[in-house]
């Protein structure tokens, strides 16, 4: 009896109305997720045959090796995105394409360390093929890890999207070093083993550089004074000017409509939305011309203010557009996010800093960072130059 009693209490308790306010909202139609999904299969098709196309041209059967390890590698990432129940997101989709670049980096680098100990070393092909990967394993380990740090990073502070971004990179490096050091290093041991070759494939990388003595250091004092002034550039233009930051930043909500019939009617729709009293908003055209794009800054009000704008716009256009993508960012969220972005770059430099710094000298950790510090201002000064809205994750590579 005490038993059902307290049951009886529990669900009683449960039963009580509570409140809940909508601090952050995506909503995708079918119609633009269709969209998206052809998108990204487009690009990693295209990336992935102009990889292929350049892997042959440039090693021969080498590129041959890589093109046939490259396909391994994105099956195996597939089906462990599979296996774990990862959700694939387009932050996803744009890692696996990054995946395909970076995963003929490690190739490129083992190729280039056996031309090295054939070419200046005189070993024999069997030789220079053992010290080709036995040399290069350190440094391709080193360039993954580092990545690595900064998606698990990437992981633990982003959000949804961007923790879909960063588990796909994660595994896709994994992937990577197991392609690079079982499967390839297998194929060519079985093309050693049964050919007993004399000398390396040949592609058209086969002394293209070996004969050019071009020493860049003689430059040295221009380009540090370019990258100096290009800097200085970037930070007071940031100072005075900002950038233009997307919602998830700063809050506020973007609305893509499509029309029912006929193109859209940009200059209603901004008659229409002016009269509601939301503040500046904006109105733009979007992909075909039956596409519009509105950004609404963030209300005075907190996230229920946030709601009631979304549902006001729906009001005033519901009957002559259709509502394709709804995003929707309270002050709360975003303020987050701006915190998390934030400790994630810093987070991401110290890390990688300590493991620089422990694995070789402090002076190679010093000028790794400054070297990155360097590339993630430069990108800001771009982003500030171009009025782009869109942050995308800098990562480093060594």
């Amino acid at each position: 009896m005490q038993g059902a009693n307290d049951l009886a209490v529990l669900l009683r308790a449960g039963a009580l109305p509570a409140t809940l306010t909508v601090v952050e909202e995506r909503t995708v139609g079918p119609s633009l997720g269709a969209d998206s999904i052809r998108a990204g299969v487009l690009a990693s098709v295209i990336g992935a045959a102009l990889v292929v196309v350049f892997m042959l041209a440039f090693y021969g059967m080498f590129g041959l090796v890589a093109n046939i390890a490259l396909f391994f590698n994105i099956v195996m990432l597939i089906a462990l995105l599979s296996v774990i129940g990862a959700t694939l997101t387009l932050p996803g989709i744009a890692g696996i394409v990054l995946t395909i670049g970076m995963a003929v980096d490690s190739n490129v680098l083992i190729y280039e360390r056996i031309r090295e100990e054939r070419r200046r070393n005189g070993r024999n092909v069997v030789q220079a093929v053992d010290a080709g990967f036995r040399r290069a394993f350190a440094t391709i380990i080193d360039a993954n890890l580092t990545t690595l740090i900064a998606a698990v990073i990437l992981f633990f502070l982003g959000s949804g999207p961007v923790r879909g971004f960063a588990i796909t990179l994660a595994i896709g490096i994994l992937t990577t070093i197991f392609s690079a050091f079982f499967l390839t290093r297998f194929m060519i041991s079985e093309w050693v083993r049964r050919r007993r070759p004399k000398e390396l494939p040949k592609g058209i990388r086969t002394g293209m550089f070996d004969g050019i003595n071009f020493s860049f250091m003689n430059f040295r004092k221009i380009s540090f004074i370019a990258s100096a002034v290009l800097v200085v550039a970037s930070v007071v233009g940031f100072g005075t000017h900002g950038m233009n930051l997307g919602i998830d930043f700063t809050g506020g909500s973007v609305v893509q409509v499509e029309s029912k019939s006929g193109p859209a009617d940009i200059g209603q729709i901004r008659t229409d939305l002016n009269g509601l009293n939301l503040g500046a908003v904006q109105a733009q055209g979007f992909g075909t011309d039956k596409d519009v794009l509105i950004r609404v800054p963030a209300q005075d009000g907190g996230a229920n203010a946030e709601q009631s704008a979304i549902s006001k716009i729906r009001t005033a256009l519901d009957s002559s557009y259709n509502f394709v993508r709804v995003e929707v960012v309270g002050p709360v969220v975003s303020g987050e996010l701006s915190r998390s972005a934030t400790i994630g770059v810093l987070a991401s430099l110290i890390a990688i800093l300590i493991y620089i710094w422990f694995r070789f000298e402090w002076q190679f950790a010093v000028g790794a960072i400054i070297a990155t510090a360097h590339d993630v201002l430069l990108t800001i000064g771009i982003f500030v130059l171009t009025g782009s809205s869109s942050i995308s994750p800098v990562l480093p590579r060594y």
